[in-house]
């Protein structure tokens, strides 16, 4: 195989894979014969988005298989072409080097779905989530990396950038002005999203429905494996190696979870998460941990971080609000920790964690792929806790 094939492994295996550390190994590789026919069960690994790819997906027979994921990691990577802020020929780095300079640029397809999603959510959320943070997401990067706060006049002027309304869109045109020099779109919280949603697209047009996509803890689900109810999903807590809360059982819609377990950077004695409250330029300081349950990859993905920002009592509401969503929220206080759950967070199908599953260490020690684990087997996929949708650090 040559240029990005997408097989690091093909793994072809009856019990299923479990997650340490936010890292998945496989439990046992062996061929599977389901009731349905001949599917056998294929697992893909690769990298896309600066993110860990992993695609799970029936088919009767590899060729098939093989031809699938591959052509569900193209069209990733050709999103990552368009919404990467790391690259500078991408075309949203292109888009925002001509801000403030008057001039309306018209935008790819992808790239105008994506803004225009964008600023729906922004008016829907007042702001709670908004693309335009770039500039002040940039400056708490360096921070993490340099471990010294931001200057205020830094904050300050990058703050001023930041702001929904500067961003117009001509949908007849589909073209984009940028209205500041200077304004940075960061696609964090939606672009994984997106990617994930298009995917499954590509996978459902050759004619897969089971599978299941997953870019760094963003998850798309397809119909459920052969002769089961439904994709065998753990959700987390506060501790990154900590057993999962419980198992979801889900098909036909994507998860995402928004937390600071990854990302975080402690300075002067503070914990300070890499999820920015665009309004006040400043990070989340409480410990949280959100899990999204929604329709499509695009709406989970907004909705782990604008209810991250907004907090459990407008953040619930706003789920409430969103037809078919789900969220869990799981927060650090003074007081402790509290959960609070979305309307329909508990009528979601699900399953107990064995004993085994509930006192396991976790991430204690991750053994290389292909290594035999406890019996743990019957997990499809643990979701890590991570930003949802964001950019390395």
């Amino acid at each position: 195989m040559q240029g990005r094939r997408l097989v690091v492994d093909i793994l072809i295996f009856m019990l299923g894979i479990f997650a340490v550390g936010g890292r998945l190994w496989i439990d046992q590789a062996e061929a599977v014969e389901s009731r349905e026919g001949k599917l056998q069960r294929f697992e893909y690994a690769s990298a896309a988005m600066g993110e860990p790819l992993r695609i799970i997906l029936y088919a009767e027979d590899e060729p098939t298989a093989e031809r699938v994921a591959q052509a569900a990691l193209d069209r990733i990577q050709q999103l990552n072409d368009i919404l990467s802020d790391y690259d500078p020929e991408s075309e949203l780095s292109r888009l925002c080097q001509q801000a403030g300079t008057g001039q309306s640029v018209r935008v790819s397809e992808d790239l105008f779905r994506v803004l225009a999603a964008a600023q729906r959510w922004s008016e829907r959320t007042e702001g709670a989530f908004d693309m335009t943070v770039g500039p002040v997401v940039r400056l708490w990067r360096r921070a993490r990396r340099s471990r010294q706060m931001p200057s205020p006049s830094a904050l300050e002027q990058a703050r001023q950038l930041v702001g929904y309304q500067n961003v117009l869109l001509d949908p007849d045109r589909q073209t984009v002005l940028l209205k500041k020099a200077g304004m940075r779109l960061d696609p964090g919280g939606i672009g994984a999203g997106y990617a994930i949603d298009e995917a499954l697209r590509v996978v459902l047009k050759h004619g897969i429905n089971r599978v299941l996509i997953d870019l760094g803890g963003d998850i798309r689900l397809g119909d459920p494996p052969p002769d089961r109810p439904g994709w065998r999903i753990g959700v987390p807590g506060l501790e990154p190696k900590a057993p999962p809360r419980e198992f979801l059982l889900l098909a036909r819609c994507a998860v995402a979870t928004s937390g600071d377990a990854w990302q975080f950077v402690e300075l002067g004695g503070r914990r300070y998460s890499h999820i920015i409250d665009p309004k006040t330029g400043m990070p989340l300081m409480d410990r949280c941990s959100v899990t999204v349950v929604a329709p499509d990859g695009l709406t989970a993905d907004v909705l782990g971080t604008a209810v991250s920002v907004l907090g459990p009592e407008k953040g619930m509401k706003l789920v409430d609000q969103t037809p078919e969503a789900a969220a869990w929220m799981i927060q650090a206080t003074e007081q402790g920790v509290v959960t609070i759950a979305s309307s329909r967070w508990n009528q979601l199908s699900r399953e107990k964690p064995s004993q085994t599953e509930k006192s396991s260490p976790v991430g204690a020690s991750a053994p290389e792929p292909r290594t035999t684990s406890p019996p743990q087997a019957k997990t499809d996929l643990m979701l890590p806790t991570k930003p949802a949708g964001a950019s390395p650090p």
